[in-house]
């Protein structure tokens, strides 16, 4: 089997695969089906209403997270995924049935938002956590980029079919689709092999266990820089919802279809990079922090361009870095803090990430709706560059990172951290060892 997808061969983690397809499928279409509700029949074209829903649906993770971070530590995790993505599945039915009859009002939209936040605060860390699970230490980077290679591929067809089908019959359709597709992923956890789960210790309980957490995060350097990126990034840089939005409706006076649309392709350059993603055994810090560069740089392209076709091209190169950066600062994060802590760690992470959204997505809508859609695009392409450069800086200071550009060589750029020569150092000398102990039996 082929490297990238290598996590495939094991069945629970396959099981998995198919069956959050199907699910990601469902969560895309009601994604796009919920902002174009607000965005065109509860308000007119109120861009602020869009980054309020957003908003409500990310604020709980910023206060339940690190609970959540340590119910993943202690319970079964496989159960508790049971209960969170029926949960899920039961607000998207009762939403739909409100939009179907057109009882919806906005203020119906607001509050299914925030109790669908509640449950994925929940469900987040949990779900990142029982990846390790179902496949290998040494598969785990390969399972967290597929699991986003899924997500993405469902981003490929979700809002385009939902676009489609909103012009046709309606938004409220779609949320009782998504609501069926969180069967399937029932359906996967209920008939995984148990016997083949790669079950994580839990965490006895214990006073003081959340502040541990943060005390584990704060004596690593590394964490710290990832999670300050990702948590600028997302909060200013991440609304595509939002921004693609404004953008199809207002700039370029498009309707549903071509709203969808713009996902899918956003999507083709987000899949790219997660299966490249898929390749890497171990992501590097380095590679989040230039990611998130490359990020801001076509960010910033894409929000100059002209015309609906070459805004949409571009989107492809924002997919692309953007996906290459949150799929590596997951598994870098993952694969480099100790299993007992890893459900804790997880959910600050997801707090941070995530929940960044409710301070960033109200003032982006703000500005799009204000200064114009592209500007709601630029500030999160500035943030993203000047953020990574800053991270990038900090790292050559502290920690004595050096960067290398060859001509002649492959790679031409080069950045080694101390611990990375150390190694090599070391590798060097075994080396001589092995030559002299060579030389000395010859003679």
């Amino acid at each position: 089997m082929s490297p990238t997808f290598a996590s495939l061969k094991f069945w629970n983690y396959r099981l998995w695969f198919a069956g959050a397809l199907v699910a990601n499928v469902g969560t895309w279409m009601q994604r796009v089906a919920q902002d174009w509700l607000v965005l065109t029949d509860l308000t007119n074209e109120s861009g602020f209403a869009v980054g309020v829903v957003t908003a409500l649906q990310f604020i709980p993770m910023m206060l339940l997270s690190p609970i959540a971070g340590l119910l993943a530590d202690r319970l079964p995790r496989r159960k508790l995924l049971i209960f969170t993505q029926s949960a899920m599945g039961v607000l998207a039915a009762a939403l739909g049935t409100l939009v179907i009859l057109d009882w919806a009002q906005l203020w119906h939209v607001y509050m299914f938002a925030t109790m669908l936040g509640l449950i994925t605060a929940l469900d987040n860390p949990v779900r990142q956590t029982f990846v390790a699970e179902m496949v290998p230490e040494h598969r785990l980077a390969n399972a967290v980029a597929l699991n986003s290679a899924s997500f993405n591929a469902a981003r490929l067809v979700g809002p385009g079919i939902a676009g489609l089908l909103i012009a046709a019959v309606g938004t409220g359709p779609m949320f009782i689709i998504n609501a069926a597709s969180f069967g399937a992923t029932i359906f996967s956890l209920v008939y995984m092999r148990q016997k083949e789960l790669h079950v994580l210790p839990a965490v006895p309980r214990a006073r003081g266990q959340i502040r541990e957490g943060l005390r584990y995060i704060r004596t690593r350097s590394d964490l710290v820089v990832i999670m300050s990126i990702m948590g600028i990034v997302s909060a200013l840089g991440l609304n595509f919802q939002l921004t693609s939005g404004l953008m199809a409706k207002v700039e370029f006076g498009k309707d549903a279809g071509e709203y969808g649309i713009l996902g899918s392709i956003l999507a083709i350059g987000s899949l790219g990079g997660a299966l490249l993603a898929a390749r890497r055994e171990r992501p590097r810090v380095r590679l989040v922090v230039g990611a998130a560069f490359g990020f801001g740089v076509a960010s910033l392209a894409m929000a100059s361009m002209p015309t609906y076709e070459t805004y949409a091209a571009s989107s492809v190169f924002v997919g692309l870095f953007s996906l290459t950066m949150m799929t590596s600062a997951n598994a870098a994060i993952q694969m480099s803090v100790a299993p007992e802590m890893r459900g804790r760690v997880m959910s600050i992470y997801m707090m941070v990430f995530l929940g960044s959204t409710p301070i960033g997505a109200p003032l982006v809508g703000w500005i799009g709706e204000t200064l114009g859609p592209r500007w709601s695009i630029g500030v999160g392409a500035v943030a993203s560059i000047v953020v990574a450069v800053v991270g990038a800086i900090w790292a050559m200071a502290t920690w004595h990172v050096r960067v290398r550009y060859r001509l002649k060589a492959t790679p031409r750029l080069q950045i080694s951290h101390p611990w990375e020569r150390k190694l090599a150092r070391e590798a060097t000398a075994q080396s001589m060892e092995l030559e002299e102990t060579r030389d000395k039996i010859a003679a």
